[in-house]
């Protein structure tokens, strides 16, 4: 069984985590939802077009400005705040690698920690186990936080994927989080080029094989757009094609922007795999 907060998601369904960005300069929505009322309105129309769950950050991964803790924690954890009060059951991620921001977000409501650079704080999973709350464990390579890889090589990249997220889940479990609680990410594009991240979802099934549940973000990202060599604003279609193929690997949680159509892309992948039954079937008996 895979818990997240309050949902306990059954073996064969998919979780759908949409992304909410509380920053200017996300490389997608541009600031879109910096402001506090656009971010929760953007929550109330996800829920609605089919969310799961939702992921808030104040950081974008890329380089960029400084962001202080203290001004991550005023980006995400009065909208962490509002989202549990206008949706008391909803799993809400906040996406940080600082066990300070984490320890606020966690106090205001939040159920889970998305650490997208791979355990760089050690505290993380101690500050996860002492609220009871689930953790991502990201492969970023082994770069600091906020890096664009360069030039970066492995013996196998899937081998080192699998070798440094279990070991993490593990450390994790170790320090008292949930077994239940606690999911591995391959971390697309972080500390990868675009072979690389096709590489980690081609074999994605040997990360599923290790038992843990696997979270996949590859909403709109590089190795999409460099693969069919599309600007970002063309990179929906490409994205689908990835979730589906990951959900029929084994895939259980996926981050997006475009809610409504990933939730589609992922009803179908169960309904093929035999999961999910069609809303209707009148075709051949009218």
């Amino acid at each position: 069984m895979l818990r997240l907060g309050a949902l306990d998601v059954p073996d064969g369904a998919f979780v759908v985590m949409a992304i909410v960005n509380r920053t200017p300069d996300s490389f997608y929505d541009r600031g879109a939802t910096y402001e506090l009322a656009a971010a929760v309105d953007r929550v109330d129309r996800v829920v609605s077009e089919g969310a799961d769950m939702v992921d808030v950050g104040g950081v974008k991964a890329a380089p960029g400005d400084e962001v202080s803790p203290a001004e991550e924690v005023r980006r995400t954890v009065d909208l962490v705040a509002a989202i549990r009060a206008a949706h008391p059951t909803l799993p809400i991620s906040i996406d940080t690698w600082r066990a300070s921001v984490a320890r606020e977000a966690l106090a205001a409501g939040a159920d889970v920690i998305n650490d997208a650079w791979g355990g760089v704080d050690p505290e993380l999973a101690e500050v996860a186990a002492a609220a009871g709350a689930g953790l991502v464990c990201t492969h970023a390579g082994g770069l600091p936080p906020r890096t664009r890889p360069h030039r970066v090589t492995y013996d196998d990249v899937v081998a080192d994927i699998v070798a440094r997220t279990t070991a993490l889940a593990s450390a994790a479990v170790a320090a008292g989080v949930d077994r239940e609680r606690v999911l591995v990410d391959p971390g697309h594009d972080f500390g990868k080029n675009t072979r690389h991240s096709l590489e980690a979802t081609r074999r994605l099934d040997e990360l599923v094989a290790t038992g843990w549940p696997v979270l996949v973000a590859l909403s709109n990202k590089d190795f999409v757009g460099e693969t069919l060599d599309v600007p970002l604003e063309e990179r929906l279609t490409g994205t689908l094609a990835a979730t589906a193929v990951s959900a029929w690997l084994g895939a259980r949680v996926f981050r997006a922007h475009d809610v409504a159509a990933t939730r589609q892309t992922l009803d179908m992948v169960a309904s093929i795999r035999g999961d999910r039954p069609p809303v209707r079937t009148v075709r051949g008996l009218a």
